[in-house]
């Protein structure tokens, strides 16, 4: 915010981008988002003194995305007045998500699990990217579904490789792909079938940087079966992380949902033999894995990763929750495979 409530220089795409992260960021109903980014993509390639004249003459509601909500806040941003929407939601959800974490918050250069509007997301990976660029990020990881989970629109071979494409073109156009500047780094979640191999052919995981895999069926199967599935496909020398171990929903508009069983010291331990990373999942809504089973993953010699497991842009800053737990299971920064300069990374995962 500026340090003048009734002043505002940053412009209306950039009003109607930060009212998105906030309500993002505050878990709000996504077609509320969508509405203020649609109208943000609206007026972008308009430029300052069309969308100015749009204003002054009365007919931004006129623009294809634009409403009345969204054309006040247009509006107020053009005449240098802060919107009234923006400083409601600085006021309720720009504040710090917790007590603790930050710390080691300031030591991760990036996130190994996000999603664009490819598959389950909100929008589009530009987006995303831009938005980790915003957030400090070194590297952001695009880990769209694969192609078992329809529900999430996963990502068939072909569409799959079409994705790697777009981000070859978007690390073209930021012109920071490399060591020193941002990457959005090619990757996936991988489903782990039933019987412990992965959602994706072979030919496709070795063109990734970095592959997440997760269990999201079945997931009340019988603790042997589980635990055989899940050390399956820890083994599987493609797998570098292993998401959301549990499957469990502590809270959220889906309900909660009971963690799955498994034999979790020979999965950690699998984990530790394969040199894959346990993840931190930060969803408030995951919180996994639970406050035991880390403290085990801990003990067992595990190595993490802490990431948003994000949605829309505004989740990527969900990360502080996962360092926070992280801190308070003390697990050292080293151990946490995101606080690692983007080579140290890729050269683990490449194994």
């Amino acid at each position: 915010m500026p340090d003048n409530p009734e002043s505002y220089d940053a412009g209306p795409v950039a009003a109607l981008r930060r009212i998105a992260f906030l309500l993002e960021r505050g878990r709000e109903d996504t077609y509320k988002v969508k509405a203020f980014r649609g109208a943000a993509a609206a007026i972008l390639p308009l430029g300052d003194d069309a969308v100015a004249r749009a204003v002054e003459d009365g007919t931004l509601v006129d623009l294809p995305g634009v409403g009345a909500s969204t054309a006040k806040v247009i509006a107020a941003a053009v005449r240098g007045e802060t919107p009234d929407r923006l400083a409601q939601l600085e006021a309720t959800y720009a504040g710090p998500l917790t007590s603790g974490g930050a710390e080691l918050r300031a030591a991760l250069r990036g996130d190994c699990h996000s999603h664009s509007d490819w598959s389950d997301g909100g929008s589009p990976i530009e987006e995303m990217a831009m938005t980790a660029i915003e957030l400090g990020h070194d590297y952001l990881v695009l880990t769209d579904h694969s192609p078992r989970l329809k529900v999430a629109r996963g990502l068939s071979v072909e569409r799959l490789r079409r994705q790697l494409g777009v981000v070859e073109a978007v690390n073209e156009h930021l012109g920071g792909d490399g060591p020193d500047g941002f990457t959005l780094l090619k990757g996936i979640e991988v489903d782990i079938l039933d019987d412990g191999s992965l959602d994706q052919t072979d030919e496709m995981l070795e063109r990734l940087d970095v592959r997440v895999a997760s269990v999201h069926s079945k997931l009340a199967m019988d603790a042997g079966p589980m635990t055989r599935r899940m050390i399956g496909a820890v083994r599987d020398r493609h797998t570098n992380v292993l998401g959301h171990c549990t499957g469990r929903m502590v809270t959220g508009s889906r309900g909660t949902r009971k963690q799955s069983t498994f034999d979790a010291r020979a999965v950690f331990e699998a984990c530790v033999e394969n040199d894959v990373a346990v993840e931190i999942n930060s969803r408030p809504e995951r919180c996994d894995p639970p406050d035991d089973l880390l403290a085990l993953a801990r003990d067992a010699g595990c190595v993490f990763s802490i990431d948003s497991d994000a949605h829309a842009p505004g989740q990527l800053d969900f990360l502080v929750l996962g360092c926070e737990r992280a801190e308070d299971a003390g697990i050292e920064a080293d151990r946490i495979v995101n606080t690692w300069p983007q080579d140290r990374l890729l050269e683990w995962a490449r194994k």
